[in-house]
């Protein structure tokens, strides 16, 4: 009896070529437009072949670490040594230099974000405050504000009448 359904596109040494892909930093979407399938094919290929599965997430595993390691450095600072090859006074001469990059404040804040959330979530969260608290403190605040405006101002309806204190009226 035979499998029912399309025949599969996959062949073993799809198996390398996902894993270089993958190294790169490409998702299931990527290689699905790579092998010209879909991605849903793609998840299937994982599923069902264990193969293409490791050489995936293993691939996938050394990309996001390498990614980590050049966040990890530009979040502490790091140096780097270049060197090159200069012609001085007719003559080839090899030249080596340092560069030094210091760390970099958006690459920390998003190293501690991600790595320690509960410490570094971006917000502080506010003490558990009783609802009746919060509106007795505002009612608190609005009588504190109608406290402190002068008496002698003379007042409409509607509130101060601007220029009436100067004794500028129209």
């Amino acid at each position: 009896m035979s499998d029912p359904g399309r025949p599969t596109l996959y062949r073993p040494d799809y198996c390398e070529l996902a894993r270089n892909y993958c190294l790169l930093g490409a998702t299931n979407e990527d290689l699905g437009g790579f092998f010209d399938v879909t991605s849903r094919t793609i998840d299937n290929w994982i599923a069902v072949h264990p193969a293409f599965a490791t050489a995936v997430r293993e691939a996938r595993v050394l990309a996001d670490a390498r990614v980590a390691r050049g966040l990890y450095a530009r979040a502490v600072g790091h140096e780097h040594k270049v060197e090159r090859t200069v012609w001085h006074l007719g003559k080839e001469r090899p030249v080596s230099d340092t560069l030094y990059y210091p760390p970099d404040v958006r690459a920390c804040i998003f190293w501690l974000r991600n790595r320690q959330p509960q410490l570094w979530g971006g917000r502080a969260k506010a003490p558990e405050e009783d609802p009746a608290d919060l509106i007795a403190a505002l009612d608190a605040a609005g009588e504190r504000a109608r406290r402190a405006v002068p008496e002698e101002l003379p007042r409409s309806p509607m509130g101060y009448q601007p220029g009436a204190a100067s004794g500028n009226q129209g």
